[in-house]
C-alpha cells in the first residue's frame, strides 16, 4: 500500500542470503554451488531495492572453484548495483566458506564461530600393499604418463606428489590473493594468516580476518534503524 501513497518512505530492506552446507558442484542435495545459487543471489540483489545484502554463512568449505564462482557473483552484483554486503558467520566459515564470506565488505561472527582455514587439502589412501597381499593385480593402460597420477592402487611416486603440491600451491595462491584483495589493510601483515590455521570468535579480530563479534538482526538494526525489514533467500532443501 505504501507505494501508492506519495512521500511515504519505505523502511530499509536487507536481503539475507543463507549459505549453509558443503560447497560442491553436485546438482542435487544441500550442497552450495554457483548453478544452484545464481538465480537466488540475483533476486536478493534485485528485488525490493535492498539497502544491503547480508550473507548468513555456515560452511566448512569444499570446492575451490565453486567458492570462487559464488564469491565472484556476489561481488559482481554488489559492484553493479552499489550495494554493501555484510557476512555473518554462524558455526563456521572455514576454507571455501571463508572464501565466500570474504566477498562481503564486512565480516561479523559469533563469539564461538570458527573462521579461517585458508589452505588447500587433498587426501587419499594407499592400497597397493593391500591388493598385493590378496593376490590382486592392478592393470591400467593410459595415453599420457600423468593420466594415472596418484593411483591409490599403485606405490606412491615422488614426482606425482611434487606435481600435486604444485597444483595445490596454485589454488592456495589464488585463495590468498582473494583474501588480501577483500580484507586489504585490515589484515595483520606481521602474521602468517595463510597456513590453514583457524580462529574462534573474537580471537580472529587481531588478524583482520573479521570486523568484530555481532549478529545479523541487531547489527543491521544498528546500521539501518529499528524499522529495518528482512527478506530471506535460501535454497530449498
Amino acid at each position: 500500500m505504501r507505494r501508492f501513497i506519495p512521500f511515504v518512505k519505505s523502511p530499509p530492506l536487507v536481503s539475507v542470503i543463507r549459505l549453509q552446507g558443503m560447497i560442491a558442484a553436485q546438482a542435487r542435495g544441500a550442497a552450495l554451488n554457483d548453478a544452484g545459487l545464481a538465480a537466488l543471489i540475483q533476486r536478493a540483489f534485485s528485488r525490493g531495492k535492498p539497502s544491503a545484502v547480508a550473507l548468513s554463512v555456515n560452511s566448512p568449505g569444499g570446492s575451490p572453484t565453486q567458492s570462487s564462482l559464488i564469491a565472484s557473483r556476489i561481488r559482481r552484483l554488489a559492484d553493479e548495483k552499489g550495494i554493501k554486503v555484510y557476512s555473518f558467520v554462524e558455526d563456521v566459515a572455514a576454507s571455501g566458506g571463508y572464501y565466500i564470506a570474504a566477498a562481503a565488505d564486512e565480516i561479523w561472527v559469533d563469539r564461538h564461530s570458527i573462521v579461517g582455514s585458508i589452505g588447500v587439502i587433498s587426501a587419499s589412501f594407499g592400497l597397493d600393499q593391500f591388493i598385493e597381499r590378496h593376490g590382486i593385480e592392478r592393470r591400467v593402460y593410459t595415453a599420457g604418463k600423468s593420466k594415472s597420477m596418484l593411483d591409490p592402487f599403485r606405490p606412491e611416486k615422488a614426482e606425482d606428489v611434487e606435481r600435486l603440491k604444485e597444483l595445490q600451491e596454485h589454488i592456495h595462491s589464488g585463495f590468498i590473493d582473494h583474501v588480501k584483495s577483500r580484507r586489504g589493510d585490515r589484515l595483520d601483515r606481521e602474521r602468517d594468516l595463510f597456513t590453514g590455521d583457524i580462529w574462534v570468535g573474537d580471537g580472529a579480530l587481531p588478524t583482520g580476518l573479521i570486523d568484530g563479534v555481532g549478529h545479523l538482526v541487531p547489527k543491521m538494526k544498528e546500521v539501518f534503524g529499528d524499522k529495518v525489514q528482512f527478506k530471506v533467500y535460501a535454497q530449498k532443501r
